[in-house]
């Protein structure tokens, strides 16, 4: 019996077959035979009989996922299937199920060598696994390009590498919270690892200089996330009640919200529709703005776009496979669906369009809901769940001294002359306590840089809702000129306009003065990844769009400018360990927990400030209310849960992660000092963050109504005196102060 009914999927763009599927059928079984995959025994087990092979049928995905590819490639991409699936159950038999992580390490160690980044493979496979990777690797790099190469082999590393994390949380039998299971799953579920393949089967690369920007890390991400959640669904009995493994986005879900599994597979089916969408929007939305920004050449727009028709493909064909293959739970799906065209049912143009005519119409209302939000929802007061300090607090002993200050800075950068601040809104704020808790035991200089950095920070946050929200344009010509004051070889920058720009000037001498030119590199990068992320704020606010979940989390980690916080804190001590620690997995988790939970405590104490008072759409609380079509104050309650989820994993990460990680690399005692004491740091960010919220005014109900009286009485800015006019604006933006909504 299935443990729930499989849900009506989204599909918008029907499956095709490769008509070379037969001769892939073939070739791909005599191939798995020369590899000894086919009743070879692997320490006394055999992984795969014939039948499995045969039952899986793995030449029918790549049909249905790669329908254009030719004989030879497919045959080719086909291999490359046969071998990732037989390594996962490979694995799984033989580490998995015995829990033996100490020598999995090794047999993963092992692989590597037979995908080397340049030159020839050197080691003498042992087992059908290398093998196959050998055979492989030999047939398919030389014929792509280095940047191709170099991403192929990140993803097929993290896959392999990343099934440790499974094998790991199988031991502890501990499963992972929503946010962290996804960007794992990412890693060993090898769907970015399928993006590279597609790339290869069309022949058609995305060009480097957009490779890795947002919009084409957002389609892969999309991509990947609905390949995995979609594969959850279909293989949850397998894997959960047969396996026992807990790396399944259903039995995620089901354990985090407290539900049924039928409730649990409908959430993440919605959440799977959500990241189509999402990929959609995208594509529709951001890649043909991203070719003109980059000057891409009509060459590398066509093999684009046939790269992103290639990724819709895979998400049909691979949906057409889920429902046929052995491998997978679908008794019945065939039949609900409208028929197996394969097995003789009816099929055509009028078909497919019926199934996605009736998939578009169901997921409608999750599509309409992220579009019909009303701007300054009136919500009153809103309790807030306990939420007590995550560790114990220690406050700087200059935390007075700032105080006393704290309008020295801002008054002479003008902070406090643009309409949007004035002394009484920064003292309610109380920027300096929050520097308190963050740099307990800092020196007085460093102190006052990082509660200079803040005010900066806070300020622009306001000053981006409050003068630009309404003006997408003055929003990108804002954020492009912040960038013109951050030169990283001795480029002069122009003279600043405004106070925003005034301070990143000033602030970014007192920082980058000692750092050579790469470490300036480094933090430029921070700085701009948090004030691009402004501007998709502003950009989604203007198509009145609540953010798909995935995407909010991964852009909110840049708009709340975290990353900048520890980058200062960072760069006196950063070089005593080896730059392959800081992408080590333990350290991710480690610095994108600590973000998460920041910023999940800020939009619980500023969801009233942001939407109803700002008429905002970037909160957490509404994204869930949104997403989950729940009440306000169960949407709070899952908020609150989601911040004691990622404090629950930074808690694992520095206990049980950074020891592991000590002993995995034979660390000296230097190396460990400075990890143990940048965790340290970071569990300094979350408590001062989080102490700050429950004692600053600035998000209380008092403060909110003050500011918003002062900004209806207050007399309108004069356009000379406006501070968005400065050299190459096209408008006039006005600030809040100038021109009340008439909301409030």
């Amino acid at each position: 019996m299935q443990p729930f009914v499989l849900p009506e999927f989204y599909l918008s763009y029907p499956a095709r077959l490769n008509p070379h599927l037969v001769g892939a059928r073939k070739h791909s079984k005599a191939w798995a035979y020369t590899m000894d995959m086919i009743d070879v025994p692997q320490h006394g087990t055999v992984i795969w009989n014939e039948h499995d092979l045969d039952s899986h049928d793995y030449a029918l995905l790549c049909s249905y996922t790669h329908p254009d590819a030719a004989p030879q490639e497919l045959d080719l991409v086909t291999d490359w299937y046969v071998w990732v699936f037989y390594f996962d159950d490979h694995f799984l038999e033989l580490f998995k199920r015995t829990g033996d992580i100490e020598h999995a390490r090794g047999y993963l160690d092992r692989i590597a060598r037979f995908m080397p980044a340049e030159g020839e493979i050197t080691d003498t496979p042992e087992n059908p696994v290398e093998r196959g990777l050998t055979d492989l690797w030999n047939r398919t790099v030389p014929h792509r390009s280095a940047a191709w190469r170099r991403r192929f082999r990140e993803s097929t590393r993290n896959l392999l590498d990343e099934s440790l994390w499974e094998l790991a949380n199988i031991n502890e039998s501990r499963v992972a919270n929503p946010i962290e299971y996804v960007a794992m799953r990412r890693k060993v579920g090898g769907a970015p690892w399928s993006a590279n393949l597609i790339e290869h089967s069309l022949n058609a690369e995305v060009p480097d200089e957009i490779a890795a920007k947002r919009p084409m890390e957002v389609l892969r991400d999309c991509f990947a996330d609905a390949v995995h959640l979609r594969n959850d669904l279909f293989s949850y009995q397998r894997e959960v009640e047969d396996e026992g493994e807990l790396s399944n986005s259903v039995l995620v879900f089901e354990k985090f919200l407290g539900c049924t599994t039928q409730e649990a597979a409908d959430a993440v089916n919605d959440l799977l529709t959500s990241r189509l969408h999402q990929f959609e929007h995208t594509a529709l939305t951001e890649v043909p703005a991203l070719f003109d920004e980059h000057g891409v050449q009509p060459a590398g727009r066509a093999e684009t776009f046939a790269y992103v028709k290639g990724l819709q493909d895979w998400q049909s064909g691979g949906h057409e496979w889920h429902l046929r293959s052995s491998r997978y739970m679908n008794e019945g799906a065939l039949e609900a669906r409208g028929g197996p065209e394969l097995l003789g049912g009816p099929s055509g143009l009028g078909t497919s369009a019926a199934r996605i005519f009736r998939s578009v119409a169901t997921t409608a209302p999750q599509r309409t809901r992220s579009f019909t939000h009303h701007p300054h929802e009136q919500l009153g007061p809103v309790p807030l769940p306990a939420l007590p300090l995550p560790f114990p607090l220690r406050l700087s002993p200059h935390l007075s001294a700032e105080r006393t200050k704290i309008a020295d800075w801002p008054r002479r950068i003008g902070l406090l002359s643009e309409g949007v601040w004035d002394t009484a809104r920064l003292r309610a704020s109380d920027v300096p306590l929050a520097t308190a808790g963050i740099c307990p035991d800092a020196p007085p200089e460093q102190v006052s840089l990082t509660n200079d950095w803040l005010t900066w920070g806070t300020y622009a946050d306001d000053y981006y809702t409050e003068v630009l929200s309404s003006d997408l344009s003055a929003t990108r010509l804002t954020t492009e000129r912040l960038k013109l004051f951050m030169p990283t070889i001795g480029e002069p920058p122009p003279s600043p306009q405004t106070a925003l720009e005034t301070g990143l000037a000033d602030l970014w001498q007192r920082t980058t003065g000692p750092l050579s030119p790469a470490e300036r590199e480094t933090f430029r990068a921070t700085v701009e990844s948090m004030i691009d992320a402004w501007v998709w704020e502003a950009a989604t606010q203007a198509q009145n769009r609540i953010p798909d979940p995935i995407d909010y989390v991964e852009m909110r980690r840049r708009t709340f400018g975290s990353d900048l916080v520890v980058s200062i804190s960072r760069l006196s001590n950063s070089r005593t360990v080896p730059e392959e620690i800081h992408r080590n997995r333990v350290i991710e988790a480690l610095e994108d927990s600590a973000a998460d939970y920041a910023w999940l405590i800020n939009d619980l104490f500023s969801y009233r400030k942001e939407i109803e008072y700002e008429g905002g759409l970037h909160n957490a609380v509404l994204v869930v209310r949104s997403f989950l079509d729940v009440e306000q104050d169960r949407a709070i309650r899952i908020v609150a849960d989601l911040a004691e989820a990622r404090l629950a994993e930074f808690r694992h990460a520095a206990d049980v992660g950074l020891p592991g990680l000590f002993a995995d690399y034979g660390l000296d005692t230097k190396a460990r000092d400075t990890l143990t004491a940048y965790a340290d740091l970071l569990k300094n960010l979350m408590t001062g963050i989080a102490n700050w919220h429950h004692e600053s005014a600035r998000y209380t109900d008092e403060e909110l109504d003050r500011v918003r009286a002062a900004q209806l009485t207050a007399e309108p800015t004069p356009p000379a005196a406006n501070p968005m006019q400065h050299p190459g604006c096209t408008g006039t933006p006005t600030s809040r102060s100038a021109q009340p909504r008439a909301s409030t």
